[in-house]
């Protein structure tokens, strides 16, 4: 695969992003409806590896990235999971699960604090947030966490509780910190994931969106991820009514494409995306993805933000993504 540089731009590093338009400002003013007919805004996120999952060093890789790329906010990547929970072996067990206080987190509000220290005069800083749901089948894995729903979501719905406790213990503390917003990520609507759309409906959702409203109250600009990591969705209208400022999902359902005219008029909402993850971004050669990149930002709404359907993988050459990124930023919808 060739992952050299395919455009030619001044390099991006210290001097040349404090010299830069203020970022905080710009995407401000395009969600406000401010656009700018020249520049589109980008950005792409990737894993930094075990070394940089939380503290002073993953401030310091969060901020170089940003930087590297010249993207437009600031993304922390959400590491502090909850690990496998191997006595979760019936649904009755989710009642037991342990409540992860703000203890647990303080290695990754290390990390939170020191970016917002570092950038936030510059630009908007997020934090990915993982759904209760995500959470729980990180507990016990997507398969035994779908089984259990089915067989008695009441006793499952304890664990979901538990989970969303924990959660806003460090929506709160990201929050205090002083976090602009949530990457806020949603699954378990996708086709065929869950027995019935009901348990969606009863038991996913509500859980998704205690966090969800409060940081819809409470920060200034939010990304509502419809996740497809899992499994394609069908349609998205179980969550067409779920909180956030801008939307992040895949264009492609199953059996059909949707534009981004119409997953802006769907959602009601400024848009971001344009790019599969395991597509052109990751394998196409440089005159391909430039194409790609004018072609979807072209066909695009004015509150538009070109990035992937979701998380790149991890080993993505960063100049990639910055040319893909500088791209875009000469670039009008």
């Amino acid at each position: 695969m060739n992952r050299r540089i395919f455009l030619a731009t001044a390099p991006v590093g210290a001097a040349a992003f404090g010299a830069a338009p203020n970022k905080r400002q710009r995407l401000s003013d395009w969600l406000a409806g401010k656009t700018d007919p020249h520049y589109t805004p980008a950005a792409f996120f990737l894993h930094f590896g075990d070394a940089y999952k939380n503290g002073l060093p993953a401030a310091r890789r969060h901020l170089e990235y940003f930087q590297a790329t010249d993207m437009d906010f600031v993304k922390i990547q959400f590491e502090q999971t909850y690990e496998r929970q191997d006595f979760l072996q019936k649904p009755e067990d989710w009642a037991k699960l342990k409540l992860r206080k703000i203890d647990f987190y303080e290695p990754l509000l290390v990390t939170v604090r020191e970016l917002v220290k570092q950038a936030k005069k510059d630009a908007l800083i997020l934090m990915t947030l993982y759904s209760p749901y995500m959470c729980a089948g990180h507990c016990a894995t997507s398969p035994v966490l779908r089984r259990h729903l089915a067989e008695n979501p009441e006793a499952v719905k304890k664990g979901l509780d538990i989970l969303t406790e924990s959660q806003m213990i460090f929506v709160r503390a990201c929050i205090e910190a002083g976090v602009d917003g949530f990457y806020a990520s949603t699954q378990g609507s996708e086709q065929g994931q869950l027995a019935s759309p009901k348990l969606f409906t009863q038991y996913v959702k509500p859980a998704d969106l205690v966090a969800m409203k409060e940081i819809n109250a409470k920060c200034r600009f939010n990304i509502l991820h419809v996740c497809d990591y899992v499994a394609p969705y069908a349609n998205y209208d179980a969550v067409l009514d779920y909180p956030g400022h801008v939307v992040n999902c895949n264009d492609r359902l199953i059996g059909r494409r949707l534009s981004w005219p119409e997953i802006q008029k769907m959602f009601k909402r400024p848009v971001m995306g344009g790019l599969d993850r395991h597509g052109l971004l990751a394998k196409g050669s440089a005159a391909e993805l430039e194409a790609e990149i004018v072609k979807v930002v072209k066909g695009a709404p004015k509150q538009f933000m070109l990035g992937a359907d979701c998380t790149v993988a991890g080993d993505t050459d960063w100049n990639r993504l910055k040319q893909a990124i500088a791209l875009a930023h000469r670039t009008g919808a």
